[in-house]
């Protein structure tokens, strides 16, 4: 008798460098082969196919997703050089036409059309019986809405996986009741609800993610509805980790900042502190650098640095790429720059979602055995896991709490006595464990 393990995975972004989206997907991807799954993998053609299983790569049927997937595979096979800015110009100058109509008509996020292609070619392999369940992971939310129109068209069972919040609150008094006027929060808004309404089981990856989702769905949990919980996804030991590296103090206290940065995610707000530690203690002038990998500087952090004319004490090296050189893709790369910190910054932001949501960046953190300058922002769980583990814990808009925070790394530092923090980092076997757990409990 056939098992019931052929599973569809829905993944706009699979195996993407460095993509917190696609390192949730991938990263559980051997401990499912382990347990029997036999999985096919639908994505766009952004990433990197897969070999070790059926991995179809599809291109978006819309413009504008299009035009972003057609960027990031011609960067993947070409690079970033003349040929990718020329072919790349002409195309989004074709492009642009529809891509306005698109906006004005439907006013989605760009990669919503991607569930087009995903759902024929899904549809096909589930009338042809060859798929027992479909798995769709955001990431964008093109592939929920290719696995929701799945169910409604074959009622195969379905699981989701809801990485960030699809309903953004304004205030701490807003449950996210009322759709929103914009349209793809509007749509995202009733996706929820569809979700909720349609799907065999869904999860979310912090306890104030899922409390707000029952508080908008009474219905979650109840009969002939999705099943909810909450599953740490936890991260993969980057670069082959398996035990903490131990430290080695140089003439500078190295700060190091992974991921991407914004108005509400910056580090400005780390260079004010050193402003005034600066007044304090001149001296860390010289010793104190600040490190940013994976994104381009945002608006406040660029201020800043000119504002106070810190250009050399904020060190920008961007996105590190998969190295010709050496072999070690951009994760490799940066986990070796981590382990090479004094202090990893954990920005969370200012924003109300802060409530529902935790940096992926953190799990990877875990596994460098660095200690941590946790940012945070109405996030108890957060604080909690910081804390237990040995953390130096701010809170944003705090600024004295901030200034106290970097004063006391600087004095540790200078003792060399930085937190030593606990090794008790989160594999993705724990997540993958509790999600076949729940399935197979009602199998």
């Amino acid at each position: 008798m056939q098992s019931k393990k052929r599973w569809l995975i829905l993944s706009h972004g699979f195996n993407m460098d460095g993509r917190a989206s696609s390192q949730t997907i991938t990263d559980k991807m051997p401990y499912f082969l382990e347990a029997g799954i036999e999985p096919t993998v639908f994505s766009a053609i952004t990433g990197i196919k897969d070999r070790r299983f059926p991995h179809r790569q599809f291109l978006a049927w819309g413009p504008a997703a299009f035009r972003f997937d057609f960027r990031h595979w011609i960067a993947n096979q070409y690079g970033r050089g003349l040929f990718y800015k020329v072919s790349t110009g002409i195309v989004s100058l074709l492009l642009a036409p529809l891509i306005a109509l698109e906006k004005f008509f439907l006013g989605y996020s760009s990669q919503w059309s991607w569930a087009m292609p995903a759902f024929t070619h899904g549809y096909k392999l589930i009338r042809d019986g060859k798929i027992d369940l479909v798995y769709s992971t955001g990431g964008a939310w093109s592939a929920h809405l290719a696995g929701l129109w799945l169910k409604k068209v074959t009622g195969v069972k379905w699981i989701v996986e809801i990485h960030d919040p699809l309903v953004i609150r304004k205030s701490a008094v807003d449950i996210g009741l009322e759709r929103p006027k914009n349209r793809d929060a509007g749509f995202r808004h009733y996706l929820e609800k569809q979700i909720i309404k349609h799907a065999d089981f869904a999860w979310w990856f912090t306890d104030g993610a899922l409390h707000y989702a029952k508080t908008r769905n009474t219905n979650l949990n109840t009969a002939g509805n999705a099943q909810g919980f909450r599953v740490l996804p936890g991260a993969e030991p980057p670069g082959g980790l398996i035990a903490a590296k131990s430290h080695l103090y140089t003439n500078t206290l190295n700060l190091s900042h992974s991921g991407s940065l914004a108005k509400d995610r910056s580090l400005s707000t780390i260079l004010n502190a050193l402003h005034s530690l600066f007044k304090k203690y001149p001296q860390a002038r010289e010793k104190i650098r600040v490190h940013a990998y994976g994104a381009p500087l945002d608006e406040l952090t660029i201020h800043a640095i000119k504002h106070y004319g810190y250009q050399d004490v904020l060190i920008a090296h961007g996105r590190l790429e998969k190295d010709p050189v050496t072999g070690k893709s951009g994760r490799e790369r940066v986990v070796e720059k981590m382990q090479e910190a004094d202090v990893l910054i954990l920005l969370h932001g200012n924003d109300e979602w802060c409530a529902e949501y935790i940096p992926s960046k953190f799990y990877e953190y875990l596994w460098t055995g660095r200690p941590i300058w946790g940012i945070t922002h109405r996030n108890p769980q957060l604080d909690e896991m910081l804390s237990e583990r040995g953390a130096y814990l701010s809170q944003e808009g705090d600024s004295a709490g901030i200034d106290m925070a970097i004063e006391r790394i600087w004095l540790d530092w200078n003792e060399r006595k930085l937190i030593d923090p606990q090794w008790h980092p989160l594999g993705v076997d724990q997540a993958v464990a509790q999600i076949l757990s729940k399935i197979e409990d009602k199998q």
